[in-house]
């Protein structure tokens, strides 16, 4: 009953946009406490974005059933220490990729920010469910994180500043430093960890200790790493004795 009950929860939410814990609470005859506990469990599996008094669906048309498209399940984790990090009124850059949408998601019940950001994703979901003010860079996209990339980036983002960069990458080694998989991206990213402000490089747990294609910056450059508890132990300690500050949730 309690599976069969998520099921017809996340539809609901699915198809009304949103949710309130009262209304579900009443409609499936259950307490507000475990409409709750499911709404905590469906935002794990990557179905919905939990908020203040409710849920609203992670994307438009997005299916519950598609889970070959779901984030993993730290995701939401560590979108929302990250958003923990940012203060109100602050203008933030947020790159592409799934952990960044997480991050754009987790932003919805925040007070107001400027958000500049090269990924189309990112930019539709916040424009679409937040009124944060959204500033996107242009350039060609990319991959299938619809990555803004190219000369039109650069130049954006050279005449943009932001008091916070969260860039999501695809390796970090206590020796060879931030690395990333997509040579575009690596570009942009160097480019941003050059304007000397505060970096927050998003990394997914099982690409701790690992190392990507094009090299970004020193691992010393990140002014805090964010990763999931699942990264394995021994590269975390390498990078713990380099000195990077380190976030596991």
């Amino acid at each position: 009953m309690t599976s069969e009950r998520r099921d017809a929860i996340a539809d609901l939410v699915v198809e009304q946009g949103a949710a309130r814990v009262s209304e579900l609470a009443e409609r499936f005859e259950v307490s507000p406490a475990t409409v709750r506990r499911d709404l905590e469990r469906l935002q794990e599996r990557g179905t919905l974005q939990r908020v203040h008094g409710g849920a609203v669906a992670m994307q438009d048309r997005m299916s519950h059933q598609d889970l070959s498209k779901s984030p993993p399940p730290y995701a939401a984790r560590l979108g929302r220490a990250v958003v923990d990090m940012i203060d109100e009124g602050e203008t933030i850059f947020l790159g592409p990729g799934p952990l960044s949408l997480e991050v754009g998601r987790s932003l919805v019940d925040h007070p107001r920010v400027t958000v500049i950001t090269n990924g189309l994703e990112v930019a539709y979901w916040l424009a679409t469910h937040t009124s944060h003010r959204l500033i996107v860079t242009g350039g060609q996209s990319e991959g299938p994180d619809l990555a803004l990339v190219g000369g039109v980036t650069r130049d954006a983002l050279s005449s943009l500043r932001a008091d916070r960069v969260i860039v999501e990458l695809g390796g970090v080694s206590a020796v060879e430093g931030l690395t990333e998989d997509s040579l575009p991206q690596a570009e942009i990213a160097r480019m941003l960890m050059e304007a000397g402000t505060t970096i927050v490089a998003l990394v997914p747990p099982e690409r701790v200790g690992r190392v990507a294609a094009a090299p970004v910056a020193p691992v010393t450059s990140a002014d805090v790493i964010v990763t999931g508890r699942e990264a394995p132990s021994a590269y975390l300690w390498d990078l713990s004795e380099v000195g990077v500050e380190i976030v596991l949730v």
